[in-house]
């Protein structure tokens, strides 16, 4: 077999040294290329959090996570400075259905694109021509079964000492090149070193015909065959073996070998950690649900990054991320015997998303992004209040229940929105005393409905008679389904009560948001009680100013289109709204005023579109006040929109039922639906 010049070591030398190819461990690759993308730095939840734009790239990227990810990140990078990481595996702990594997398995499937652009592409060797050497029967090639790196065949050309130095210096690497280098320095495989003796020996050490055997290649990248990324997930007891992680012997090969103590007769690719050895990831799915054996493999793999059989030894370069429950985790720790094993772990503990804003968008993810039909063939409409409704539902259930803040306070919080008076100060103090709990299912955000739960609840919306006879997916119907869920597969009856009386609040939350819905359509304008909410604000902040006239109008420069805006101050409509909040007195007011004052002046530099509308009381209270001018009140539209009777209370109906059609995103279905819950007394907060 005739080897090409591009396929050949020293033109591989030469583009390293060039730049134009590159020799790096697994950590300094994943690293390059989660940096590579950029980092911003914010704030959540009252703490400085990165934001690296590797991780929200995609059409299904990663939603949320930024401590998981932050952790990772320096893991890794730590691993590719030569810190302790590169002794250790990175193991993402929590409960089932909050993403684990889809955070894992992303990416590797980034890794596995970054590595197929021509210049981040991997390289590996063979030997051909071996038929020559007569000691290998009818193999032709023997590749190199770790996919070792040509720069690590290079820095063992001739064995230990300073001869492959003195060979890469003649190749044009200077000296800090060549320390660099060295810095990624393994010795090589067991079959590797053998094959490269028969082949120094065949040549009677001559280099040039030595390297008329060595053919340079690239890496094959399959997500099919394991290499590069490569995934084993915990199988039962009596199937697995220690074959499936380390390889077997091999028959046929030992058929064709003349020499039985050749380590090449282990077919280590047979196992799925030899696969990615060359710089590759190696996802372990499940990790502490494997039997102990397997486990004890594992301590070995991770500590000393080899692969071991029979005494012959394999380096390897690879990353290894693991997976596994809370349950699993706590009996695998229960163990004191299995200790060496966690202590070589970096272990992340994972919650379920906690913020309903960012649960919108993987509750998104859940629905499809596939148009829905019914069994009749018809086309499925979705509710426009269904996501919000559901994502509220399920993000109540991964919030603890405490003293200090209401469930609605702590979620509005956690969001980075308002919640009245209360600090997200405490907000932290919450996490921090539940995250000090040694039993991981009590930490922040353990418990809850996670993402295939969420799935569950659609899932079960779908099967719903009226789904299909309405042709549309009713937001109500979702907490229906969510109880069911809840009845069905939460186990624990404290966790069930507490999951009711969250559902209960958010069905209040949602009458809330129905009821803002309602007048907005009421009004013709889907953004009626947005607009009253700003005036009021704006009416405060202007009520305060020295520039304020006579006239009581007050010209300010809108954030959003930096125009000058005049309004008048309208002490009436404040006195009104302040009334509905329960601020009797002149002080109570005007506190409430200041904290109004003080939001406006921390939110609008950074945010110019917040417009207030996370002030859930402030929402309710400018709601019943418009209503109350506009219409004698919520009992009065109530009344008009159920009975139809008179033609006046017909022309309203008529009117609001078509702006829920062309404005707002309702259906016929939906909106008649969201009328009728709208008139019935319940889920008053």
């Amino acid at each position: 077999m005739e080897i090409r010049d591009n396929e050949q070591l020293g033109f591989h030398l030469a583009e390293v040294l060039s730049g134009r190819r590159n020799f790096e461990n697994s950590a300094q690759s994943v690293s390059r290329m989660i940096l590579g993308a950029g980092v911003k730095k914010g704030v959540r939840a009252g703490r400085t959090a990165f934001e690296f734009a590797f991780f929200r790239t995609g059409k299904k990227h990663i939603i949320g996570w930024f401590d998981e990810i932050n952790d990772l990140v320096n893991f890794v990078k730590d691993a590719g400075e030569g810190g302790s990481s590169q002794e250790m595996a990175f193991v993402l702990v929590g409960e089932p259905g909050n993403g684990k594997t889809f955070f894992v398995e992303y990416l590797c499937l980034k890794y596995r694109q970054f590595i197929s652009l021509p210049e981040n592409k991997r390289y590996t060797f063979e030997f051909v021509n071996m038929d020559k050497l007569g000691l290998y029967g009818n193999i032709k090639v023997v590749q190199s079964q770790t996919f070792e790196d040509p720069m690590i065949l290079a820095m063992n050309l001739f064995g230990s000492g300073d001869m492959s130095k003195e060979y890469l210096s003649k190749a044009g690497f200077v000296d800090k090149k060549i320390e660099r280098l060295y810095n990624n320095h393994r010795p090589l495989g067991a079959c590797t070193e053998f094959v490269l003796s028969d082949v120094r020996n065949y040549c009677d050490g001559d280099l040039d015909r030595m390297l008329k055997f060595i053919k340079i290649v690239p890496v094959p990248i399959a997500e099919s065959l394991g290499t590069v990324t490569g995934k084993y997930s915990a199988r039962d007891k009596i199937t697995s073996s220690a074959t499936d992680l380390l390889g077997e012997e091999d028959l046929s090969r030992l058929l064709n070998l003349t020499d039985t103590s050749n380590p090449y007769k282990y077919n280590i690719r047979r196992g799925a950690i030899a696969r990615v050895g060359g710089g590759g990831i190696h996802f372990s799915d499940e990790l502490f649900k494997n039997k102990k054996d397997l486990v004890q493999i594992y301590l070995q793999v991770i500590q000393n990054r080899t692969i071991e059989l029979d005494g012959y030894r394999w380096p390897i370069d690879t990353l290894i991320i693991a997976t596994s429950n809370n349950w699993e985790y706590n009996r695998f720790t229960a163990e004191k015997e299995e200790a060496p094993i966690k202590d070589r772990c970096r272990i992340c503990y994972v919650s379920h998303n906690t913020d309903y804003k960012l649960q919108q968008e993987l509750t998104k993810y859940s629905i499809g992004s596939e148009q829905k039909v019914s069994v009749t063939g018809e086309n499925l409409h979705e509710d426009p209040n269904l996501n919000y409704a559901v994502s509220v539902a399920v993000t109540l259930t991964r919030l603890p229940h405490n003293d200090k803040l209401t469930p609605v306070e702590m979620m509005k919080l956690e969001a980075g929105e308002t919640a009245g008076e209360k600090n997200v100060k405490t907000l932290a103090e919450i996490k921090e005393m539940l995250n000090a709990s040694p039993d991981v299912t009590k930490r922040w955000g353990q418990k809850g409905i996670g993402h295939r739960g969420l799935g569950r609840i659609f899932q079960i919306m779908l099967s719903m008679p009226e789904t299909h006879e309405g042709n549309c997916l009713f937001a109500r119907d979702c907490f229906k389904a969510t109880e069911r869920e809840i009845l069905d597969y939460i186990t624990e009856a404290v966790d069930r009560e507490k999951f009711m009386k969250d559902l209960d609040v958010a069905k209040k939350l949602y009458r809330v948001a129905i009821k803002t819905s309602i007048f907005n359509a009421y009004r013709e304008d889907p953004d009626a009680i947005r607009k009253d909410v700003l005036a009021y604000v704006n009416m405060v902040i202007g009520s305060d100013s020295d520039q304020l006239g006579p006239d009581k109008i007050w010209r300010y420069r809108d954030p959003r289109t930096h125009e000058m805006t005049p309004i008048k101050i309208d002490e009436r409509y404040i006195d009104s709204v302040e009334t509905r909040l329960g601020l009797s007195t002149k002080e109570r007011r005007e506190a409430f005023r200041t904290t109004i004052r003080k939001i406006y002046g921390q939110k609008i530099s950074t945010e110019p579109d917040y417009d207030f509308m996370d002030n859930e009381a402030l929402v309710k209270a400018v709601t019943d006040v418009r209503l109350e001018s506009d219409v004698a009140g919520a009992a009065s539209l109530v009344g008009a929109l159920a009975n139809r009777a008179n033609s006046e209370n017909v022309r309203i109906y008529n009117r609001i039922i078509e702006t829920m059609f062309k404005k707002l995103g309702y259906c016929p279905t939906c909106a008649q639906k969201t009328i009728e819950y709208f008139c019935e007394k319940v889920d008053e907060s």
